[in-house]
C-alpha cells in the first residue's frame, strides 16, 4: 500500500495526523510505504519572526477566539503525547522547511525530519523559517548541518516542492493533511487511529477484491 500525505509543518492538525497515522500502521497487517508531500496553508511571506499567536488573531476572529481554539487543539495533541506551545511558536513561511523535508528524504530521513521540524516549532518555540535554525533541526536528527545549509542557500528542492503543490491543487486537495491511497482513495482530516485503521483494512479489501476478479 502506497499512502502519500500532503501536509504542512506548521499546521498543527498536519502534526496530530501524523501522529494518528503512525498509530494506525501498527496495527496494520501489510506493507505500507508512506511519503509526505509539501503544501503550504499559507505562502504569504514572513519577513520578520512573529509570534504565532499575533500573527493569527485576526484570521480566527479575535485574540479570545485564537486562545480558545488553541487551547483545545494542544489538549487534542496532548491526547496523542504531543505538546503545542502555541505560546511559543513563531510564524514562518515554510516553503524552505519543505525543501530540507526534500532533501532529507534523499537521505531516508523525510518522516524524521518532519518530525523534528514540528517539533522544533509546536514544542521548542524555533522560527523555522530561518535557514540556519533549519539546518540546526538537521543536525539534531544526525544529518550533516553544513551540508543542509549549503542546500538551503541554493535553490535546489524548489521544484519538487512547487511539483507537491501543483499536484495538490490537481488534486482538489484544499485542506490538511489529507491522505491519498494507492493513488485513488482520499482521506481527509486528522482522524482517529481507529478510524484510518478502517479505512485502511477496507481499502485492502476491495483492492484485492478487484484483484480477484
Amino acid at each position: 500500500m502506497d499512502i502519500q500525505v500532503w501536509s504542512d509543518v506548521i499546521c498543527p492538525w498536519c502534526y496530530i495526523g501524523k501522529r494518528r497515522l503512525e498509530k494506525a500502521l501498527e496495527s496494520f497487517d501489510g506493507a505500507v510505504t508512506v511519503t509526505y508531500r509539501a503544501y503550504q496553508l499559507d505562502a504569504t511571506p514572513v519577513p520578520e519572526p512573529l509570534p504565532l499567536k499575533e500573527a493569527l488573531a485576526d484570521k480566527f476572529g479575535g485574540v479570545q477566539r485564537a486562545e480558545q481554539m488553541f487551547a483545545q487543539v494542544a489538549t487534542i495533541g496532548a491526547g496523542e503525547g504531543l505538546t503545542l506551545d502555541f505560546d511559543r511558536a513563531i510564524a514562518a513561511n515554510t516553503f524552505a522547511a519543505h525543501r530540507l523535508i526534500t532533501w532529507a528524504a534523499s537521505h531516508d530521513r523525510q518522516a524524521d525530519m518532519l518530525d523534528a521540524l514540528q517539533r522544533a516549532h509546536f514544542t521548542d518555540g524555533v522560527d523555522i523559517g530561518s535557514l540556519p535554525a533549519l539546518a540546526a533541526a538537521a543536525g539534531s536528527i544526525g544529518l550533516d548541518t553544513a551540508e543542509a545549509l549549503a542546500y538551503l542557500e541554493s535553490e535546489a528542492g524548489t521544484t519538487a516542492v512547487r511539483t507537491d503543490i501543483d499536484e495538490a491543487r490537481a488534486l482538489g486537495i484544499s485542506s490538511v493533511p489529507t491522505f491519498v491511497i494507492d493513488g485513488k482513495y482520499a482521506v481527509s482530516g486528522a482522524q482517529e487511529p481507529e478510524t484510518l485503521l478502517s479505512a485502511l483494512t477496507e481499502i485492502t479489501r476491495r483492492e484485492d477484491a478487484n484483484a480477484g476478479r
